[in-house]
């Protein structure tokens, strides 16, 4: 049997800090590291499969979902959802050097149905547990049938159930966060969501009938990537230093001292500034990456050294997430 695969969520419950653009880069940075990796699109708007797929392709997998034939996470969890069964498991998707569970826009119903689910299992109601489980038999199950060494959900900007069993099946969780006022201020409550997150899961693990599929429910906090920040020449701007000064604070009080009041093992210590790499503003060069579905560094037309820098900093953030979770599983 294969080991089991480091499980990652790059999370944050406010929207617009690139959480899928950052998931695709370090997943792209550890195939070139000779890591296997698997991404799971977990995210009802489906950003990550439409990045990777082309329309006509979206199209087709969301056309036949429901069918027997089916090839996205939905087409996994409906049988579940149906109240016929227990999870389907499905192929994923070659996409060059990466492996894509696609994503499904019915994972928004499903959503609904996994927080009765939660509250099932505080009831030790094995249908519950089922369903709280049941992305991460999947994955399981996938990574029995190949080797994974790496495996990224990618989430939706909200704090609701879906998001809540992926973080909970995590080994790590990565924070991304912009230079605004309003992803400053957003971390306040990030904290707080996951500490009440990890203490229902222990008790849904101590009163769970025996031989109960769990979540492994003890997320590691491993740093945080700020990004979308202005440089001019080899300098940060004055007011991204100043975000970025408040967001390594927030960093710490909200969101590292919060969880190591669980667990000291689940945070940094508080002498470590928790950041584990900057990701500059690349205005149209990320936009063009979007557009052909491709890393930054593959993406079409010129700015070489741009290019040459944004690979530079993706394969130094993907060598310090091997590094660190090798050290700590």
């Amino acid at each position: 049997m294969n080991k089991r695969p480091i499980r990652l969520t790059i999370y944050n419950h406010k929207g617009g800090v690139g959480k899928t653009t950052l998931t695709i880069h370090i997943a792209s940075a550890l195939a070139l590291l000779g890591k296997s990796v698997l991404l799971v699109d977990s995210d009802p708007q489906c950003n990550l499969t439409s990045y990777l797929l082309a329309d006509d392709v979206v199209d087709d997998l969301l056309d036949h979902s429901d069918g027997t034939d089916g090839q996205t996470i939905w087409t996994a969890v409906k049988p579940i959802f149906d109240n016929v069964g227990v999870g389907k498991h499905i192929n994923p998707v070659r996409v060059g050097a990466l492996t894509l569970l696609p994503g499904d826009i019915r994972l928004s119903e499903f959503e609904e149905f996994l927080g009765e689910a939660w509250t099932d299992s505080f009831k030790r109601r094995l249908g519950g547990l089922r369903a709280i489980t049941s992305i991460s038999d999947l994955v399981t199950h996938i990574s029995i049938q190949e080797p994974i060494d790496f495996v990224f959900y990618d989430t939706g900007p909200n704090i609701g159930a879906l998001n809540r069993v992926l973080l909970l099946d995590s080994d790590f969780f990565i924070v991304p966060v912009a230079c605004d006022l309003f992803s400053v201020r957003a971390l306040s409550t990030l904290g707080q969501t996951l500490k009440r997150w990890i203490i229902d899961a222990e008790t849904i693990a101590s009163i769970a009938p025996d031989g109960a599929s769990l979540l492994a429910g003890r997320p590691h906090f491993l740093g945080y990537v700020p990004q979308r920040f202005k440089v001019y020449g080899q300098s940060i701007t004055q007011e991204s230093s100043r975000y970025l000064r408040q967001i390594k604070r927030r960093m710490y009080e909200n969101v590292a001292s919060v969880l190591r009041d669980i667990d000291s093992d689940l945070a940094p210590r508080a002498s470590v500034d928790p950041v584990i790499g900057k990701v500059r503003d690349f205005a149209s060069l990320m936009q063009i990456a979007q557009r052909e579905g491709v890393a930054v560094w593959d993406c079409s037309g010129a700015y070489r050294s741009q290019k040459s820098t944004a690979k530079r900093i993706f394969m130094e953030l993907a060598s310090h997430i091997v590094a660190t979770t090798s050290s700590e599983t």
